[in-house]
C-alpha cells in the first residue's frame, strides 16, 4: 500500500479532528438561518449541473492573487489598482462565501468538517484582505502588503480543502431537479 503524501493526511486529519466537528456545530449556530435563506436562492442552483461557489471562487481569489502581484511587482503607480481589486474581492466574497455556506449545509460527517475548516480560513482571508484595503484607504501600503499577502497564504490553504472537497469527494456535483423525478 503506498504512503499517503503530506498534504492528504493533512486532510484526513482536518476531516477526523474533534476540534473541526466542534467548529462545524459554532458555524452551524452563528450561521443557520442565513444558510436557510441561501439555500433557497439561486445561489444554491442545480442548473449547472455542479455547485455555483467553485466557480465563484476564482473571482474572488483571482481578484486578490492580482492585488499581491501588483503590491510585489507594480510599483508605486499600481497601488490604485490593487487597492480597486481589493475591493472587488470582497464584493465578490459575499455572494462566494453565501453559495458555499449553502453548499456545506448539506454535507455530513468527514466533508462537512472538511468545510467547517475550508469555511473559517475563507472568512480568516476575508478580514484580512479588509485590513488590506482599510490600510490601502489610509495610505499604510506596506501593512496593505503584509495583510493580502497573509490573506492570500490563508485563501490558498483553504481553497486546497475546498478542491479536496469539490474535486476528490464529489461534493459540487449536484443533479438538475429534473433527472432526479
Amino acid at each position: 500500500m503506498a504512503s499517503r503524501s503530506l498534504p492528504q493526511r493533512a486532510v484526513r486529519a482536518v476531516g477526523e479532528s474533534p476540534v473541526s466537528e466542534r467548529l462545524a456545530r459554532a458555524q452551524e449556530l452563528a450561521y443557520g438561518p442565513l444558510i436557510e435563506r441561501v439555500r433557497r436562492s439561486p445561489l444554491h442552483t442545480d442548473v449547472l449541473g455542479h455547485s455555483l461557489h467553485p466557480s465563484l471562487t476564482d473571482v474572488t481569489a483571482g481578484c486578490w492573487l492580482s492585488t499581491s502581484l501588483l503590491d510585489l511587482a507594480g510599483g508605486s503607480e499600481s497601488r490604485r489598482a490593487a487597492a480597486l481589486l481589493t475591493g472587488f474581492g470582497l464584493l465578490a466574497s459575499t455572494p462566494t462565501a453565501l453559495a458555499g455556506a449553502a453548499d456545506w449545509a448539506e454535507l455530513s460527517g468527514y466533508e462537512r468538517r472538511i468545510g467547517a475548516v475550508h469555511g473559517l480560513g475563507a472568512d480568516s482571508a476575508i478580514l484580512l484582505f479588509t485590513g488590506s484595503l482599510i490600510a490601502r484607504l489610509r495610505g499604510n501600503h506596506p501593512r496593505a502588503t503584509k495583510l493580502a499577502l497573509a490573506g492570500n497564504l490563508v485563501i490558498a490553504t483553504a481553497g486546497f480543502l475546498g478542491a479536496h472537497l469539490a474535486l476528490h469527494r464529489g461534493t459540487a456535483r449536484r443533479t438538475p431537479t429534473a433527472e432526479r423525478n
